[in-house]
């Protein structure tokens, strides 16, 4: 599989960025708040295939010593072809001196935790949607 990987916003489809999100049950909003918080990121990871955007990832950091990530995504049809893995190694690496927190989806805790995440027992979060994050199964 002949893949690209940017490590910038340059030239990116907002709305596929939110088509794919979408596509894979994840929070999506409009192309442009989409594109807003991804610029603003401290690291961002785009996959292609030829022109096509088929995964991606970013995460926030002060650069020092905390980082969180978000978004992380990748079209179900190449899932589990070690996409996701790649997008996640480039993240780690460029934060490797900093903790990393992120919140997955229900049922994909096992591909974090091959990664070196581990469940927080003190982890809280004041979603704005708090009803159907509970729901969805992120909360309690």
């Amino acid at each position: 599989m002949d893949l690209s990987i940017i490590e910038d916003c340059s030239g990116v489809a907002w709305h596929n960025v939110a088509a794919i999100l979408r596509k894979v049950g994840m929070a999506h909003h409009e192309p442009v708040l989409h594109q807003k918080a991804f610029e603003a990121s401290h690291t961002t990871v785009f996959v292609y295939q030829a022109d096509d955007l088929i995964g991606f990832g970013r995460a926030i950091s002060d650069g020092a010593y905390q980082a969180a990530v978000y978004d992380c995504a990748v079209l179900p049809e190449f899932q589990g072809r070690g996409i996701g893995r790649q997008i996640m190694n480039i993240i780690l690496a460029r934060l490797a001196h900093c903790n990393l927190i992120l919140y997955a989806s229900p049922g994909k805790e096992g591909f974090y935790r091959k990664l070196g995440f581990r469940i927080m027992k003190t982890g809280m979060a004041r979603f704005i949607k708090s009803d159907s994050m509970r729901d969805r199964g992120f909360t309690e």
